[in-house]
């Protein structure tokens, strides 16, 4: 069993909205854990009136209808099939001068946008929108950073019925193709540029590039992020971008001024309406086009935010993201609970190791949401934020993008505040949400995420039905849930659909990561399954590994594949990025086989240890293991496109 670092009080317990909740759902919270697992089962067990009920505590503003689930198979469930209901209508719906946004920006600017203020922007947007003639089931396209102008956009988009998408600016040109190109956008709101470390990087040519491969798209918004000159003169060259026919190019203020005055007004949608088209980190081919509905988004999000993380009318969230990530989706929903929504956009290192500490202290932030690879790296940088910041505020912090390693639990606990539920969070683009997170009712355990989702049938799974606690497999949803897809962009027969989760457990979820279920009904993640290792026949988490090399000072980063011998066999190579000034000597290499073997097992132990002077990421910041493993097998990697730095896998390449 693992040690308990945080308890909430039975003041805390009793006050919460997961309490209130289950009041209202009449389960007695009694038994272990403050009875969350009692909850839980009767979630599952009552899945139609466990939704039902969310509709109604949570305040959905729309019409729910008389149904909450057909064709209770997975995929071709159908939930809420006679609801009506728009997403932004939802996000919208607190008024008056309290901050619906505050941004803050690497170089120290500051913004806020109060509620009002945010209706009023959103109602000009659509107002160009509606007069370009964008429909319901139309694209709109955005290529920013994590600003204001973002929100803006998708909330205009979702109150007309069109769908969004939106990918960061430092992707480049084919990364944006990609994506883009195959849902056809008819309007494309951009950036002329972004800083980061203190620089700022042109986008204008780049979007020149983009429109010319975007044919569909028939206006064009240039948002001056940093230079309000690039954006007139952007705005001057005109048809001149290139020959043919070209999109109507508007700055972000002449587009607010195309309409006339018009009461903001809300599409009133069915459950399963397109919201969001999320895209795959495309490392293995192009990115699959993941649909999301409006309903199924907005209901489980509500369900996180209110019950999972208790978030409160008038709180800050604040996730650390880029607009290319599904946390900005995730974030940005905090909205329809009356939640000041906190962006930052730029290096959560500059000044100085400690910026993101500062904001949290300064803004006096509840819930801090970011990825376990920056907890690791401020815990390297040895800060001490409970020494150095007011924390006070700070009641949770969240964290995702890879397994949270115990050692960061101490950390935290320890180094920043012991006080707060520490909530290691997995779920990802394919759900826009979490199957595992958060508990305010229940323990945090160390090296642990706190609990499965309420409504989401989460089990771990060897062979098929064979389901397991206390033993790694496959983590599976046996039942559907709201925010499953509604399907893939250009897969109408669903075939798409049907491999990437249904195939390998038929009819079943298999989301593809190898993950542990406690009997307190925690989660542990050990990676993705996909990323396994395999030697001698016996299955290994990366994160096993991971948690033991990355506790040396001398080690910055590290990734470790699975080599294939020719004979059946694979052994185990690790491969490490190191600090400046170091080296990796004979004796450091010994003392991390040491550490595995005393800390894991000897199956663990690298038969090669080796170092890089970089480690290939996606552009959400997480490591590429398969494709560095394709590398070292000389297999081609099909898009390079979705990494944010492609040339470090020519550190991989020969090496073995």
């Amino acid at each position: 069993m693992s040690q308990i670092l945080w308890q909430p009080s039975e003041e805390a317990v009793a006050a919460s909205q997961m309490t209130a909740f289950a009041k209202a759902a009449g389960v007695d919270l009694q038994g272990p854990d403050n009875g969350y697992d009692a909850l839980w089962q009767w979630s599952i067990e009552n899945r139609e009136q466990f939704w039902s009920l969310l509709w109604d505590f949570t305040g959905v503003i729309g019409d729910k209808g008389d149904r909450c689930l057909i064709h209770d198979v997975m995929p071709g469930a159908s939930w809420f099939p006679d609801a009506r209901l728009n997403f932004a209508e939802n996000l919208l719906a607190h008024r008056g001068d309290q901050a619906a946004i505050l941004f803050r920006g690497e170089g120290g600017n500051r913004q806020v946008i109060s509620r009002d203020e945010l209706v009023e922007q959103v109602r000009l947007m659509r107002g160009a929108m509606q007069q370009w003639g964008i429909k319901p089931g139309d694209c709109i396209a955005g290529f920013l950073p994590n600003c204001p102008a973002a929100v803006v956009g998708m909330l205009a988009a979702s109150s007309l019925g069109a769908v969004w998408a939106s990918c960061s600016p430092d992707f480049g040109v084919a990364g944006v193709l990609d994506r883009f190109s195959q849902i056809q956008p008819k309007v494309l709101l951009a950036a002329d540029g972004y800083l980061f470390k203190i620089r700022r990087f042109d986008c204008c040519e780049k979007l020149d590039a983009i429109i010319a491969g975007l044919p569909t798209v028939e206006n064009v918004v240039m948002l001056p992020f940093t230079d309000d000159d690039a954006v007139r003169a952007w705005r001057r060259a005109g048809n001149a971008a290139g020959e043919g026919p070209q999109p109507t190019r508007h700055t972000w203020a002449e587009a607010l001024d195309v309409a006339p005055a018009t009461k903001l007004e809300f599409e009133q949608l069915p459950f399963n309406h397109p919201l969001y088209v999320m895209f795959s980190s495309g490392t293995t081919g192009q990115p699959k086009c993941i649909v999301h509905g409006q309903g199924g988004t907005l209901l489980q999000h509500r369900k996180e935010h209110a019950l999972h993380c208790d978030l409160r009318e008038g709180e800050k969230l604040f996730y650390y993201t880029t607009t290319g990530w599904m946390m900005w989706n995730w974030l940005v929903t905090a909205l329809a609970g009356g939640s000041t929504i906190v962006l930052f956009d730029g290096n959560p290192f500059r000044p100085s190791a400690a910026a993101l500490w500062d904001m949290v202290a300064s803004e006096g932030i509840e819930v801090f949401g970011t990825s376990a690879k920056y907890l690791d790296a401020c815990k390297k940088a040895d800060l001490t934020p409970a020494s150095t910041h007011d924390l006070r505020r700070l009641r949770s912090i969240l964290s995702t993008g890879s397994p949270l390693v115990p050692e960061s639990f101490d950390w935290i606990y320890e180094l920043v505040k012991s006080d707060l539920m520490l909530a290691s969070i997995t779920g990802g683009t394919d759900i826009v949400s979490c199957f595992a997170l958060g508990c305010p009712i229940a323990p945090v355990r160390r090296g642990e995420l706190q609990k499965r989702g309420l409504g989401m049938a989460v089990e771990v799974w060897g062979e098929p039905e064979q389901s397991l606690v206390d033993d790694p497999g496959e983590l599976v949803c046996t039942k559907p849930f709201p925010s499953m897809p509604t399907g893939f962009w250009n897969d109408s027969d669903g075939s798409r659909y049907q491999e990437a989760y249904f195939d390998f457990y038929p009819g079943i979820w298999r989301h593809g990561d190898w993950v542990e279920l406690t009997k307190d009904g925690g989660l542990i993640v050990y990676g993705r399954s996909d990323a396994t290792l395999n030697p001698g026949g016996v299955r290994i988490g990366t994160a096993e590994i991971y948690r033991q090399v990355e506790q040396f000072d001398a080690v910055e980063e590290a990734i470790v594949i699975g080599q294939d011998t020719g004979d059946g066999d694979q052994r185990v190579v690790l491969f490490l990025r190191l600090g400046s000034d170091q080296e990796l000597t004979e004796d450091l290499v010994a003392r991390i086989r040491s550490e595995i073997r005393a800390n894991a097992t000897p199956r663990h132990v690298p038969s090669v240890i080796l170092a890089v002077e970089d480690i290939p990421r996606t552009r959400s910041g997480k490591i590429s293991e398969i494709a560095v493993r394709d590398v070292v097998h000389g297999r081609k990697i099909k898009n390079t496109e979705a990494l944010a730095n492609p040339e470090a896998l020519e550190f991989f390449r020969d090496r073995l």
